[in-house]
């Protein structure tokens, strides 16, 4: 694929009335101040990187969440921008007269299901729970125009002369849509059942819907008709991401709305697709031609990772298998509102944001349990480095592999501040796909475990929004499925009230049961909070003196 990234003319001098613009618009107020601080007016991570996006596709410069942190206000982040940056290399229609490349994620999710068949370890499965009187044909052409709407949802990967590449089928009119009548009482089996079932990426699109009607009245007899539904969108994680769910669901809101109205749906058109940034990415980090950002970005990695750890070792329960079954497990947690207003003070004095102070805690969590003093930790990055990416859904989410220094018995605070410095430079440079940070970074490669992340931290955009359906009530839900893609992963959510305070962080806790008993798992739940408590309270308490590994914890709570 020789198409190149569309270059801006030259980069645009930043006004400050457009910057100010744009913190507004991702801030959701009226107006910012030339010396507002973007992060003191309710910013954090995600919306800090939908402003970068946002700056780069409306100035046509480069800009990084890096930048963002570093340059909060109107007036600081304009003078870092007019110091001379390179134009900024945006998204644009490919010519889809020729073959279209897979991305680096599809690439890697394609190897893997080649390599070790079938399997249900990377299904995104989203319930919707209907109520109310549904019209199933209006439902079937609305997921049909979203499948015609998102071609990453109608997509096969094949093995074409130079690797794996893009077949975008056509749109159905209506979407197929599988419907089952189940009772109270096997309605949860039938979804799970349905939801494990796995994908041929080569042979069929990545997505499914099944319908399954409960035919129950409340006293448990049987009912002539039917009001309540579980509608499951079964989705292979090479198709969507976490960013992806929401407009996923809006979209199928709008549909929905239109059809059962008798109209067309009146989309605002969508700039780009999936296929289109695939040839972009290509161009812009191809190892024989690379862009001056990814050959900047290419050095950074290659030293950052330097005789990094490979595997991180901790306690666990077991040994680590030859290789993983992919079994897994989830525990609930939450954080209540007060910690997290104790989290959100914190940051802000430390110029950080609670990101940074989850990431902090966990490198000590796993430092307290045997992983040692350099400690390595995934987080994922949204991946949308241009605007013109916002509506799309389709796998854009990036890895950082971030790399912690707790040597020297540092306190905590010295702690927060080491992970800070290591998360800044990361987003300076998150845009290498992570696949190309693994060749860059050539570390042992084993069956038993990935290659430079065996434990991940995710921070999501928040939870998933039901569609507005005309005379329906939804409610939504990502169905956690029995499987582990790493030792451990950590998905958080932070949660916000009407007025911008904090409302608490939810999330959970997924365990390889190759390695550890639902025990661990639970303390270690426990212990992530503790050191929170500690990092919001005693920042200068050793990190030898934390109180990891002594309460008890509820099964029934996932409080912190």
């Amino acid at each position: 694929m020789t198409t190149e990234p569309h270059h801006a003319s030259r980069p645009t001098r930043a006004p400050e009335e457009a910057l100010a613009g744009l913190f507004a618009e991702c801030l959701q107020i009226p107006s910012v101040g030339p010396d507002d601080d973007f992060f003191v007016l309710g910013g954090y991570s995600l919306t800090a990187t939908t402003l970068s996006a946002r700056i780069r596709s409306a100035l046509g410069v480069e800009v990084t969440t890096a930048d963002i942190f570093r340059n909060p206000t109107v007036r600081s982040l304009r003078a870092a921008l007019d110091s001379g940056r390179e134009a900024a290399r945006l998204v644009r229609p490919a010519d889809r007269a020729m073959a279209i490349p897979a991305s680096f994620a599809q690439e890697r999710l394609w190897i893997l299901d080649q390599f070790t068949g079938p399997s249900s370890l990377y299904n995104v499965a989203m319930v919707l729970r209907l109520s109310g009187p549904l019209d199933q044909a209006a439902l079937r052409r609305a997921l049909g125009d979203v499948l015609e709407r998102h071609e990453a949802l109608r997509t096969r990967v094949v093995l074409g002369e130079d690797g794996p590449v893009q077949e975008v089928l056509p749109a159905p009119r209506e979407a197929p849509l599988h419907h089952t009548r189940v009772t109270t009482g096997t309605v949860v089996e039938a979804v799970r059942e349905a939801a494990g079932r796995s994908f041929c990426l080569d042979t069929e699109i990545p997505f499914r819907a099944a319908l399954f009607a409960d035919d129950t009245r409340a006293d448990g007899s049987a009912a002539d008709g039917c009001d309540a539904y579980v509608l499951l969108l079964l989705i292979h994680h090479i198709a969507v991401d976490g960013w992806s769910n929401n407009r996923l669901t809006r979209d199928i809101g709008l549909a929905y709305r239109a059809r059962i109205a008798g109209r067309d749906v009146p989309w605002e058109p969508l700039p780009v697709q999936y296929a289109d940034y695939a040839v972009w990415q290509r161009a812009q980090y191809a190892p024989d031609r690379p862009s001056p950002t990814a050959l900047r970005q290419t050095e950074f990695w290659r030293a950052a990772l330097a005789g990094a750890p490979e595997p991180l070792v901790m306690a666990t329960d077991r040994p680590r298998p030859p290789v993983p079954s992919g079994r897994g497990d989830q525990l609930p947690l939450a954080l209540d509102p007060a910690l997290h207003r104790d989290l959100l003070s914190t940051a802000r004095r430390s110029g950080c944001t609670v990101f940074v102070l989850v990431h902090a805690a966990l490198a000590l969590l796993l430092h307290l349990r045997g992983a040692g003093e350099d400690v390595v930790i995934g987080a994922t990055v949204a991946g949308r480095p241009d605007a013109s990416l916002d509506g799309l859904v389709g796998l854009f989410v990036n890895t950082l592999v971030l790399r912690v220094d707790l040597s020297g018995a540092p306190t905590v605070a010295e702690a927060v501040r080491r992970t800070q410095v290591t998360d800044l430079a990361a987003l300076e440079h998150q845009d290498l796909p992570f696949d190309r940070v693994v060749e860059v970074v050539n570390p042992p490669r084993s069956a038993a475990y990935g290659p430079l992340v065996q434990v991940l931290l995710a921070f999501q955009a928040g939870p998933v929004e039901p569609p507005e359906l005309t005379g329906l009530r939804a409610e939504a839900e990502i169905l956690p499925l029995k499987v582990a893609k790493f030792d451990l992963t950590w998905e958080l959510t932070e949660a916000f009230d009407g007025d911008g305070g904090p409302a608490g962080v939810t999330g959970h806790l997924e365990y390889a049961e190759d390695l550890f008993d639902r025990e661990t798992a639970r303390a270690m739940v426990e212990d992530l909070g503790l050191i929170l408590r500690v990092i919001a309270g005693e920042p200068d308490r050793p990190i030898h003196d934390l109180p990891c590994g002594r309460t008890a914890f509820a099964e029934s709570s996932g409080d912190l």
